[in-house]
């Protein structure tokens, strides 16, 4: 309950210029920025093929309000990852093998591939800080623990570039590799996922 008193008005008048003077406190934040890639590579038996994330989310939860000078000190400073990637948004510059990509995915009853980083590591070095991130990956509905390595180092304009890949077999996760041209074509089980993320405070 408030009371308004003299006392309490000459307090309220007297801590005024105070928070003026400090002014709002700086929420810690963190943003992606529109350069950064997605994409999933792979080989068949007829040629190499990649298909690229059009789009996707990413959540991040920070902790400091200078994420990107933390990272490269070593320091963590992010609490939890989220990365949303929506099947559909997977462009492999062939709309054949987009089909039977989103099929093998089993895009119509899961549509977006996820993945969730639980706990990381960091190893300052002098090229950089060595990342590994521990969490779990969703494919077709299916999620399975995953341990990813990454590097992260001092990109343009005060941002923070974290780059990395990781193999991943389709048939671990239930699904079965696509097929084209009548068998003729048949997509190898092994993938790589790779990602250029860009971060800035």
């Amino acid at each position: 309950m408030f009371f308004d008193t003299p006392r309490t008005t000459l307090a309220l008048a007297a801590l005024l210029p105070m928070t003026m003077l400090i002014g709002p406190t700086r929420r810690a934040s963190i943003d992606i920025q529109p350069e950064s890639r997605l994409w999933i590579a792979g080989t068949s038996t007829v040629r190499s093929f990649q298909c690229q994330a059009t789009s996707f989310d990413a959540k991040l939860e920070p902790t400091a309000t200078a994420v990107v000078a933390a990272t490269l000190a070593g320091d963590k400073a992010i609490t939890s990852v989220v990365v949303t990637v929506p099947v559909e948004k997977l462009d492999c510059k062939n709309g054949t093998m987009n089909e039977h990509m989103r099929k093998a995915l089993k895009a119509a009853q899961h549509p977006a591939v996820v993945f969730r980083v639980d706990a990381y590591e960091l190893a300052k070095s002098a090229d950089g800080v060595a990342v590994t991130l521990t969490g779990a990956l969703t494919l077709g509905g299916v999620e399975k623990p995953v341990t990813v390595t990454a590097r992260a180092k001092q990109g343009e304009n005060g941002t923070l570039l974290v780059s990395g890949t990781h193999e991943v077999r389709m048939t671990e996760f239930g699904l079965k590799p696509p097929t084209l041209m009548l068998g003729t074509m048949k997509v190898d089980e092994r993938v790589k996922v790779g990602f250029d993320i860009v971060l800035k405070d």
